[in-house]
């Protein structure tokens, strides 16, 4: 294909850098909640899709919305007073040969049994209202999709991107977000919540991570109570640190406590959802788990988009597969970044470019890899409806 292009990066590694940011907002943050719930309702639709029609028809549903309720919290106490709304919007074909598809039920249930799996003290009946708002898509878009039968055309003119591997900084805010919202952990300390935020700053070989962690109040005594636990998570994370990058990294939680004023990061649930913070599909990750503004970027919410032909989801997740197959395949490529671009209508296996830049430590191991890299690029085109099938079997994250 002429319109894939492989080049040596002009500029250095991320790492050689001198200064690098990076943020993960964790499972239970609200745009990271709304991206998985309105992920469930694809995959869920898709299903759906597929009993009624046998394939995937028409749907993108990546336009919702977490807005905040009220709630008190003290130590030991803790209230929703006014509920959490999840409002789902998008397009999806309602009906097929005449038999209608409960498109509003089934995305419902989907944010539900969402919640339900991902946060730990939320009374869906009486804390969360959850509203569907999704409609039949317009008569061009459609077309699109129903026209690309053999190969499936481009849902959007857009463009995806990926990178890898991941800088030991990027390696430590993922993992560190992990460790907090993983099984065990919250055995460990039940009193941290779901909603975690991880922002890194690396500067030279000093690194800094700045931790936001929502306790639950009930589960928090005292003001004493809460030091402690809160200098426990500290603790945790620097220990993770030293294992990951091997050495000391500066560990900061909850920064924006008072505690002489009574200030402190208490919840009834784990989330700020419940008062602090609104929730919005596409402001937080990218499909790698990670926001870089030190990388290249897609401002693609992936989330929610059809897994059949939308680009904004199927061009990112695909960057990101095959600079981790270069990397993986041809060791002395250092770092390699890949970009996707479309062009609406157009088979999404012939993209109107693919660019993949690598480092290497001689210009010459660059120039031999040419020939090589930019067959891998074709074969991964090749094999998109795989993707398709290991993006609903939920293989890879779209936040």
């Amino acid at each position: 294909m002429e319109n894939i292009r492989v080049s040596r990066n002009a500029y250095p590694r991320l790492e050689e850098q001198p200064v690098e940011y990076v943020e993960r907002k964790g499972i239970g943050h609200p745009d990271s909640l709304i991206d998985g719930i309105v992920e469930r309702v694809s995959v869920e639709l898709s299903n759906a899709y597929m009993d009624a029609a046998g394939a995937i028809l028409h749907h993108n549903v990546d336009k919702g919305l977490i807005v905040g309720g009220s709630s008190e919290a003290r130590y030991g106490y803790g209230a929703i007073t006014r509920p959490i709304e999840v409002i789902l919007t998008g397009r999806a074909v309602q009906e097929y040969q005449g038999t209608r598809i409960s498109v509003d039920d089934i995305a419902v249930q989907a944010a539900a049994s969402y919640l339900k799996e991902h946060t730990r003290f939320l009374d869906l009946e009486k804390e969360v209202n959850i509203v569907s708002k999704i409609v039949k898509g317009s008569d061009d878009l459609v077309g699109i999709f129903s026209k690309g039968m053999d190969m499936p055309l481009a849902n959007d003119t857009s463009f995806g991107v990926g990178f890898a591997p991941f800088t030991p900084t990027e390696r430590l805010v993922l993992e560190t977000e992990h460790m907090l919202n993983s099984k065990q952990y919250k055995e460990a300390m039940p009193a941290v919540g779901e909603d975690v935020k991880v922002m890194g700053v690396r500067d030279g070989d000093s690194i800094t991570l700045t931790v936001a962690a929502a306790f639950v109040a009930p589960l928090v005594s005292s003001l004493d109570d809460y030091k402690a636990k809160k200098e426990r998570v500290a603790s945790d994370i620097s220990a993770l640190a030293r294992k990951l990058v091997g050495k000391d990294v500066d560990v900061v939680v909850n920064v924006g406590d008072h505690h002489e004023d009574g200030f402190v990061y208490l919840t009834k649930s784990g989330l700020s959802c419940e008062a602090g913070d609104d929730g919005s599909v596409g402001r937080g990750n990218r499909v790698n788990g990670l926001i870089t503004p030190f990388r290249r970027m897609s401002l693609e919410a992936a989330a929610g988009k059809n897994p059949v032909s939308h680009v904004g989801k199927i061009y990112n997740v695909l960057a990101n597969e095959l600079a981790n197959d270069i990397i993986t395949a041809y060791p002395q490529v250092k770092e390699c970044n890949v970009s996707i671009v479309s062009q609406i209508g157009r088979r999404i296996d012939d993209p109107k470019h693919l660019d993949i830049r690598i480092n290497t430590e001689k210009p010459e191991e660059a120039d031999a890899l040419t020939g090589k890299l930019s067959d891998l690029a074709k074969q991964s085109l090749a094999n998109l409806g795989f993707l398709t099938k290991e993006i609903l079997a939920g293989k890879h994250s779209m936040f």
